[in-house]
């Protein structure tokens, strides 16, 4: 045994810990996103089965199903690139970032109500729409909790 004592406290956050709390949260954020998208698609599979057609009033042709995960992946990764910047200048992170997703997911629900579709297609858009936002929301929000702590 070496006659050294370990008994120095750190003061602040260790090395490279920023850079692991972002890398963290958007690791978790892309994973949310591949699950949304997931979720989103199945979502969209079964409404089709179920004969919701996803036409769009005056159009002749269908929202695909490939559509929904191309469209979750992209808005969901914004939600992201949202986090981020959150977790970089807010003294509050966590709230900032479910009161600004929780809006945009407010706002997300109003194109569905306003294209003209039948009523189950626009009933299949907005719970679509609610599916990705429960999925991707609260995994951030739980993620920057932990990281800005």
């Amino acid at each position: 045994m070496s006659g050294m004592q370990d008994n120095q406290v750190a003061a602040g956050p260790a090395v490279g810990g920023r850079r692991h709390r972002f890398l963290g949260l958007v690791g978790v954020g892309l994973l949310a996103t591949i699950v949304a998208m997931a979720a989103a698609t199945l979502g969209a599979a079964l409404a089709r089965a179920v004969g919701v057609d996803f036409r769009i009033a005056g159009g002749s042709e269908t929202i695909p199903v490939g559509g929904f995960a191309t469209l979750t992946g992209f808005f969901s990764v914004v939600g992201v690139v949202i986090a981020v910047v959150f977790l970089k200048w807010s003294v509050r992170p966590a709230e900032r970032f479910v009161w600004t997703a929780g809006s945009l997911t407010a706002l997300s629900l109003v194109p569905p109500l306003l294209a003209g579709a039948d009523a189950a297609t626009t009933v299949a858009l907005l719970v679509l729409h609610l599916v990705a936002a429960a999925v991707v929301i609260p995994t951030l929000a739980g993620s920057l909790r932990v990281r800005a702590a």
